[in-house]
This record gives C-alpha cells, sequence and structure tokens, in this order.
C-alpha cells in the first residue's frame, strides 16, 4: 500500500501529464495552422505537422532512456524548453517569413515541429518511471499517465479550435501555452524540492523563463504584427482571426487603394476591382433569358451584389459565403461599403452562412443566374467547391435558359488549373465559355461562362452602367494567346485534362505547382 506522501505525488504526476499533454496537442495544432496561413495548402501543412510531431515523440521517447536519475528535474527541465521554444514559435515564424530567405520559414516550422514533438516524447517515458518509482505498480502507472496523455490530447484540440484560435490568435495562444508549461514545471519543481539539490538556481531559471514568455504574451502580438505588416505592399488598417480564416484590410498611404485579404490571398483592389467585378457578373446577367432569381456563391464583400443590383427585373438574390465576419465587415467597414454601396443591406438580399457545397446539397430552388465567387482551390476544403459534384450540383438548380460565370484563377500564372477547371464544369454536360481579362493588382484572370445550351457570346449585350466592360471589349476575352490557351505542353507532350473529383482531387497539386514561383 502507498502511504499519502506517496499518493499525492503520484497524482502531482497524473495531472501533470494531463496538462503537459493538453499544452503538447496545442503545439501540434498551432503549427499545422501556421504551415496552413504562411506555407498554404492546409491538408499539407497539418499532414506534415502531424507526421513531424509524431517522429519526434518517438525520437525523444527513445532518447529518454538514457535519463535514469534525476527523473523530476528532467522533466522540469524539458518543461522549460517546451514552454520557451512552443511559446516564441508563432512570434519567430513570422520574424523569419518577414525577413529571412524564401524556404526558411518553412526549415523554421518543420525543425520546431520536430523538435517540440521530441520533447513532448521525452516527457512521458519520464513520468511513468517516476511514478514507478513512488511506489505504482508499472502497468498502472503507464495506464494512468497515457490515459492522462490522450484525455489531455482531446481537451487540448478542443480549446485551440474553439476558444485560443479564434480569441486569441496564434501569437498569444503560442505564449500563454509556453507560460502553462513553465508554470507546470515550477510547481512540480516546488513540490519535490526536497528530491532536487541546488532547487533555487533552478527554480530563477524557471521564473525568468516565464517572466520572458508573459512579456511575450502582452506585448509580442504588436512586435509580430509589424513582421505580418512586411508581407503586405501596404499599411494594414483591419486585422481580425474569424472562425474561418484572418481577415487583413490594408490602404495606401494615399488612401487610394484598399486591399482585402483572406488568410494572405489577395481578394480585391478598390483601384480595379471593377474589371474583375463586371466581367464577373454581367455576361451571365445579360445572357440569362430571366434574371429574377440569382444567386451568389462566396463573394461576402459584396462587390459583386453591388453589380447584380443594377438590373431593375432582379427580385432575389441569395448570397451563401461561410463567413460571417467577412460579411460583417462588408456592412460595416467604411471602405468596403463605398465599394459595395450598401449592397447586403439591401431588401432583396439574403445572407445565407454555411457551406456552399452543403447549401447547394439542401436546397430546392432553381437560379436564373448563378455566380461563383469563391476562393481558388489551395486546400482540400476549397478544392471541393471546384469539382465534377460541386459543378454538377450547380448545373441541377440552373434553370433553363440561365446562366452561371465562375471565376477560375489565372490562364496564365496557373494555365492548367484554370482549363482543368473548365474541362471540370464540361464535364458536367454543361456549355461553356471561356474569358479572361487584365486586372492590375491581380494580373490576367480568368473565368468560365457555363449554360445547359451551347453558348454563343456574340449574344451578350451589356446595357448597365460599367466602368470598363464594353460588348466590344467582352468579345475580345474570349480570344487566349498560345501562351494561356488550352495546348499546354510539358516535356514536348501535350497534358492531357482531367476532371476534378472529390476520389481524385487532383486539382491541388497542379496549382501548388502552378503558382510556387509567384
Amino acid at each position: 500500500m502507498m502511504n499519502n506522501e506517496a499518493i499525492r505525488k503520484s497524482s502531482i504526476i497524473y495531472w501533470s501529464s494531463g496538462i503537459v499533454s493538453i499544452c503538447g496537442i496545442i503545439f501540434e495544432v498551432l503549427f499545422g495552422a501556421l504551415g496552413s496561413y504562411i506555407l498554404g495548402d492546409g491538408v499539407k501543412q497539418y499532414t506534415l505537422t502531424i507526421s513531424l510531431f509524431l517522429t519526434g515523440m518517438g525520437i525523444g521517447a527513445s532518447l529518454s532512456e538514457k535519463v535514469m536519475k534525476n527523473l523530476i528535474l528532467a522533466f522540469v527541465w524539458i518543461e522549460f524548453g517546451v514552454g520557451l521554444i512552443g511559446g516564441f514559435s508563432s512570434f519567430t515564424m513570422f520574424g523569419i517569413t518577414a525577413f529571412a530567405p524564401s524556404g526558411t520559414d518553412a526549415f523554421f516550422l518543420y525543425f520546431i515541429t520536430v523538435l517540440i514533438g521530441a520533447l513532448t516524447g521525452f516527457e512521458l517515458p519520464i513520468l511513468i518511471r517516476k511514478a514507478n518509482d513512488i511506489g505504482v505498480e508499472l502497468n498502472r502507472s503507464t495506464a494512468r499517465v497515457l490515459f492522462s496523455d490522450y484525455a489531455g490530447g482531446l481537451i487540448g484540440g478542443i480549446l485551440f479550435a474553439f476558444l485560443l484560435r479564434p480569441q486569441l490568435g496564434l501569437v498569444k495562444s503560442a505564449f500563454l501555452i509556453g507560460c502553462i508549461n513553465v508554470i507546470v514545471a515550477l510547481i512540480v519543481l516546488w513540490l519535490f524540492r526536497k528530491e532536487i539539490r541546488n532547487f533555487t538556481v533552478h527554480a530563477i531559471f524557471g521564473i525568468l523563463i516565464l517572466i520572458m514568455l508573459i512579456i511575450g504574451l502582452f506585448f509580442g502580438e504588436e512586435a509580430a504584427f509589424s513582421f505580418e505588416q512586411k508581407l503586405y505592399q501596404d499599411p494594414i488598417m483591419h486585422m481580425e482571426q474569424s472562425n474561418y480564416q484572418k481577415i487583413i484590410l490594408t490602404q495606401d498611404f494615399y488612401e487610394e487603394d484598399v486591399r482585402l485579404y483572406l488568410n494572405g490571398s489577395l481578394q480585391l483592389s478598390s483601384t480595379d476591382e471593377y474589371r474583375y467585378h463586371e466581367v464577373l457578373v454581367h455576361p451571365a446577367m445579360t445572357y440569362a433569358d430571366e434574371r429574377e432569381n440569382v444567386l451568389v456563391l462566396g463573394g461576402g464583400d459584396g462587390v459583386a451584389v453591388k453589380e447584380i443590383l443594377k438590373y431593375d427585373d432582379v427580385k432575389q438574390i441569395t448570397l451563401v459565403d461561410l463567413d460571417p465576419a467577412v460579411v460583417q465587415l462588408a456592412n460595416t467597414n467604411a471602405e468596403i461599403l463605398g465599394l459595395n454601396e450598401a449592397s447586403l443591406k439591401n431588401e432583396k438580399v439574403e445572407v445565407i452562412h454555411t457551406d456552399a457545397f452543403q447549401f447547394l446539397e439542401q436546397s430546392d430552388v432553381f437560379f436564373d443566374v448563378i455566380i461563383v465567387d469563391l476562393p481558388d482551390p489551395n486546400n482540400e476544403s476549397l478544392n471541393k467547391l471546384y469539382t465534377w459534384e460541386f459543378y454538377s450540383l450547380m448545373r441541377n438548380h440552373l434553370s433553363p435558359g440561365g446562366a452561371a460565370m465562375i471565376q477560375a484563377t489565372s490562364p496564365v500564372f496557373a494555365t492548367e488549373v484554370y482549363w482543368t477547371i473548365s474541362e471540370t464544369v464540361a464535364s458536367t454536360g454543361l456549355h461553356v465559355e471561356n474569358f479572361h481579362v487584365d486586372v492590375p493588382s491581380f494580373g490576367n484572370w480568368g473565368f468560365i461562362m457555363a449554360s445547359r445550351d451551347e453558348i454563343n457570346a456574340a449574344r451578350i449585350d451589356i446595357d448597365v452602367s460599367t466602368r470598363f466592360l464594353t460588348n466590344d471589349v467582352l468579345q475580345s476575352l474570349t480570344t487566349f494567346g498560345k501562351d494561356e490557351d488550352a495546348e499546354i505542353e510539358k516535356d514536348g507532350k501535350l497534358v492531357e485534362l482531367k476532371p476534378n473529383t472529390l476520389i481524385d482531387p487532383h486539382l491541388i497539386g497542379i496549382y501548388e505547382s502552378s503558382w510556387k514561383n509567384y
């Protein structure tokens, strides 16, 4: 039977195991979120993060066999290391991204993931052996420590997804979790102080690390903000982390150019958005037999809706945008309101916050015009919105005589991506017409018009007020140069375009390869 002192110490070990495992899983998913935001391709980054973190845990567990003495002291210094390195990880990552050569940020992220994983893997065997030394049976100590670790992992994942990331962001979250690691280490150090030589020295080091992390918690985000500012050409005037993405609004010093970024990707520039949105909206609106009922997928900034409202016969506009924060910004920010002319507040507009794929699956409404203004397919969740399955759902909601227009990235910078999207739309049985336009802030940008019937672009007659688009200009937008048409050559051979599907989401790889040099 264990005495009261042994029971108390074993309880401390179990609680410590649970808390540090919460911290460990939070660091793991935080690194995945960092990679997704800064490096792109969220699925790839989370996959690499999990793999590297687990590899690091294996390395740490193996190395822990060499530690046979001073187990509590070893645990304490591991937690000091996790707290210091993990706490400064997000802050340092933004600094490296802003100032270091290209590729350094990825190397740092992957290195730090393995390192924190190794330290996390190091601590569990040490705690198990310490519990065994106290007098707990080995099988019981192993089971209880592992239970505390796994249960803590669940709690950590939930905390990061629903509290830390949306409320504190990546920098403050890292510093806060680092503080918790160090506080746990200091508590364990104090409770086992009779076993520790030079207790005061170790405690002083821990307190100094904790002070550094607390300073980072209160002031690190401001410094990281200055680092992040380096990623954008103009000063940041608004920044928030919603439940779905990071929203950045910038404005140049002359207050002439306002730009909206989502997860680092440019969505619009106030100086030339009209070129983009006029081509996105007016060809489909003027080609459709009727336009009473219009669906907009994406477009939470409200600028596409502004163009649609130029048609008096429009009776209903349904805008489906996943993120309420984007719509809230569009309805409250003076600069964005100036661009969209308060379009989302119009009585004809209904805003629905849900996934576009799910909306099409669940809706039974036909639409005369469908405008698809969604972010580029740079991760798995967005890729599904560029698949045969998605465009088949879109087709099923398109009224006979109706027309759809889809933004489809750049036929110059991502030629194979653009024509793969076009092939995917056509594979659903819809007829397509291809357009592209020069948008200075984006470059040459592509759109795909779709209809149940064969499209005759000469039929399009734009009769509303525009700043750029005319009927003559529109006809020229259907002509593509040799370096941007569907005849794509690689290694002297023509590329065979295949529809992108949920089962074969090859568009992500093509997209990443196409944009890596831009």
